[in-house]
């Protein structure tokens, strides 16, 4: 079995330059990396990331920390958890599932992922004695990984203006929280560029609560409006309402969602939506929350991915 003396002599590199390829990637040059990592081909080696943790003094386990509820039946956190749990293979980890915050610290873990965070939970953060990353943005200067919601907003609203609708009212949700602060400011600030007022509602984010702001103000609607939504969720019951009201959708009335996960394709008809990248977000949450780990709680910055306008047939 090759050993880290045979990779250095393959290479032509020392222990320690191994070393760091492996277990600090970002502070070696991409050639010297794509050297070392070439000697690892040819050899079979396979680092010892067990014998590691325990010279280390670690567990290899992470807690995967979700503070909100969710629907079993869209696959928005699956597919985050699934590219998570892939990020953390690579390092030979593995997750444990919590969703009470008063639990967190119970048994050994040597860092945290958190999501569905709001301002009312931020005091359990602030004494952790271990590592953690935030998957959603915040003000708090808590390290994070999250989809631009600003620019996805910004997409969808241009995108609505592009095809003509005269009117673009945005329905947000119900909460204080950075990311819908984010996306009301990304269809704000478009709509004052084009010398456009803004119309809000903010309700909690389900279907038929977007049915209900539909069916009260269906009679001060008019044509050529396009809802810019803050989620699928709401997304699907505004168009739901609109087609149970006999309105034309889309030459009438416009919707377009956010998020681009699930309920976007079962929707009839399918959502124009925002799509978070949500499978590389999941990745480089395990990376960050890992070199955090191995870099002593080190702080890691935010890393904020652009999201994409997928076009489709509830938008004309």
């Amino acid at each position: 079995m090759a050993t880290l003396s045979d990779v250095a002599k393959e290479a032509n590199v020392s222990k320690m330059t191994v070393s760091r390829v492996i277990n600090h990637p970002e502070q070696v040059t991409a050639e010297l990396r794509k050297l070392v990592e070439q000697a690892m081909t040819t050899l079979n080696y396979r680092p010892n990331y067990v014998a590691q943790a325990l010279v280390n003094n670690r567990t290899n386990v992470v807690k995967f920390v979700i503070l909100e509820d969710i629907d079993t039946t869209e696959p928005y956190y699956m597919n985050l958890l699934f590219c998570f749990a892939r990020g953390l293979a690579k390092k030979q980890y593995a997750f444990q599932l919590v969703n009470d915050p008063a639990k967190i610290e119970e048994g050994n873990a040597d860092g945290y992922l958190i999501t569905g965070a709001r301002s009312k939970d931020y005091k359990y953060f602030d004494e952790l004695d271990k590592p953690f990353v935030l998957f959603g943005e915040n003000h708090r200067g808590y390290d994070f990984v999250d989809n631009d919601n600003q620019l996805g907003e910004k997409k969808a609203t241009e995108y609505a203006l592009s095809r003509l609708y005269k009117h673009i009212i945005f329905v947000g949700i119900d909460v204080k929280e950075p990311f819908e602060y984010s996306r009301e400011a990304g269809y704000i600030n478009t709509l004052q560029q084009n010398r456009m007022i803004p119309q809000i509602y903010r309700i909690s984010n389900h279907s038929h609560k977007a049915q209900q702001i539909i069916k009260e103000h269906l009679k001060d609607l008019k044509k050529d409006t396009c809802f810019i939504c803050a989620s699928d969720r709401i997304a699907v019951g505004v168009v739901r309402q609109l087609l149970k009201e006999k309105a034309k959708v889309p030459d009438d009335f416009g919707v377009i969602g956010y998020d681009g996960v699930f309920l976007d394709q079962v929707s009839n008809p399918q959502l124009t939506t925002v799509k978070q990248p949500i499978l590389k977000m999941g990745e480089l949450l395990a990376e960050m929350l890992l070199q955090k780990i191995d870099q002593s709680g080190s702080p890691q910055g935010e890393i904020m991915l652009e999201p994409d306008l997928i076009r489709r047939g509830s938008t004309r």
